[in-house]
């Protein structure tokens, strides 16, 4: 089960739920940090293109759940053994060279805002919680929820501690939450990207879809949820130019395998 980022908070017994990905930060926080661990030799170049092509097809159809599931076993198989203090500190070079430029200035403004107010406010990810423990503590936030990777006398095992918390474990983790802290949902606030959102959206009195993916910009619309869209003011445009820049890395990094593969048999 995922664990709290920070000790609890008197507060006015309303909270705001932040999904992380595409809520947050623009794309997936965890193919940020692979690309990181990737420069450090973490891994080869062909899982990074793997990785790669998995963020494309998050920002051209939205998440999928099974695709999640194979990034999160290869993403674990690759830090087992490694530290814990030494995953901290490539995450915090990570969030300073690249985490810190993808912040979506309109989510940021809601969360100041939140803050302002007095409210609790919540990072509720998939991604490891070692990720929203970071993105929390830069942006202030009252703490995070995440994926529980097992870590024991310091180092990863490869193993997850409980379920990813996605769909329906998010909202049972915003459940538990609001009865540990003393928060009314009635009153609360959450935001999310995607149609497996909607349980966490669902759980609360005030829902906003934010950067939402098809399926859920419809459903938002079906049961009257608000929609806030950060992405510019040109969606349609901004979508094709990440889509152009994701397969452009893709195209990149397979070139980079290739160019390997090519050294390996000259040699």
């Amino acid at each position: 089960m995922a664990e709290p980022a920070a000790s609890p908070v008197p507060g006015s017994g309303t909270a705001a739920f932040f999904d992380l990905d595409n809520t947050i930060i623009r794309g997936a926080s965890a193919f940020h940090l692979a690309v990181g661990l990737r420069r450090r030799g973490f891994f080869g170049a062909w899982d990074l293109v793997t990785f790669a092509f998995h963020q494309s097809r998050y920002l051209l159809f939205g998440e999928d759940l099974r695709q999640i599931e194979q990034v999160r076993s290869r993403a674990l198989s690759i830090v087992a053994g490694r530290s814990v203090a030494e995953i901290a500190a490539i995450g915090e070079q990570i969030w300073d060279e690249v985490l810190s430029l993808r912040i979506f200035p309109g989510t940021q403004e809601l969360l100041t805002e939140h803050l302002a107010a007095g409210d609790q406010v919540w990072i509720i990810t998939a991604s490891p919680v070692e990720i929203g423990e970071l993105i929390g503590r830069r942006l202030g936030v009252t703490g995070a929820l995440g994926t529980v990777a097992e870590h024991v006398d310091g180092f990863y095992t490869g193993r997850m501690i409980g379920d990813m918390l996605h769909g329906q474990a998010k909202a049972r983790a915003v459940q538990r939450l609001a009865v540990e802290q003393g928060l009314d949902l009635a009153r609360c606030y959450a935001y999310g990207d995607s149609t497996n959102d909607v349980p966490i959206l669902s759980s609360v009195g005030h829902p906003v879809a934010i950067n939402p993916d098809g399926r859920l910009r419809r459903h938002a619309r079906a049961v009257g949820w608000p929609v806030r869209e950060f992405r510019g003011r040109r969606r349609a445009a901004a979508r094709r130019s990440i889509h152009a820049a994701s397969f452009a890395g893709v195209a990149w990094m397979a070139g980079l395998v290739l160019r390997s593969v090519r050294r390996a048999l000259r040699g």
